[in-house]
């Protein structure tokens, strides 16, 4: 993950309330005619990068995940989204998207032929 202070300059973010271990945030997406306001909880607790990102009406496009991850995360860090058993879903918003990253370790990644 990027360092704190340098997630916390970036001007695309409207931070609503920050703490020794996450924060809550708003990315306004420009890109496009009628800006999309994506709301953000990041935390780095309990051995995990997490960052949430919800809006109203849909779940975050694939663009929106990327935009997301390059404001958190390195270009050479992988962040991932994960798909658990049924049986351990948490679904407490219908539109959330999650990146996760395991603090201090590597994500092992299929051969680059394959992604």
């Amino acid at each position: 993950m990027r360092k704190i202070a340098e997630i916390k300059n970036d001007k695309r973010l409207r931070i609503v309330d920050s703490g020794f271990d996450g924060m809550a945030c708003y990315i306004n997406d420009k890109r496009y005619k009628a800006p999309r306001e994506m709301a953000i909880i990041a935390s780095w607790a309990g051995g995990w990068e997490h960052v949430s990102v919800s809006l109203r009406n849909r779940c975050p496009t694939w663009e929106e995940m990327c935009l997301v991850k390059d404001i958190f995360w390195r270009d050479d860090e992988c962040a991932v989204q994960f798909h658990p058993p049924k049986n351990e879903y948490v679904n407490l918003h219908p539109y959330c998207l999650h990146l996760w990253k395991k603090i201090g370790e590597e994500t092992d990644l299929p051969p680059k032929e394959f992604v």
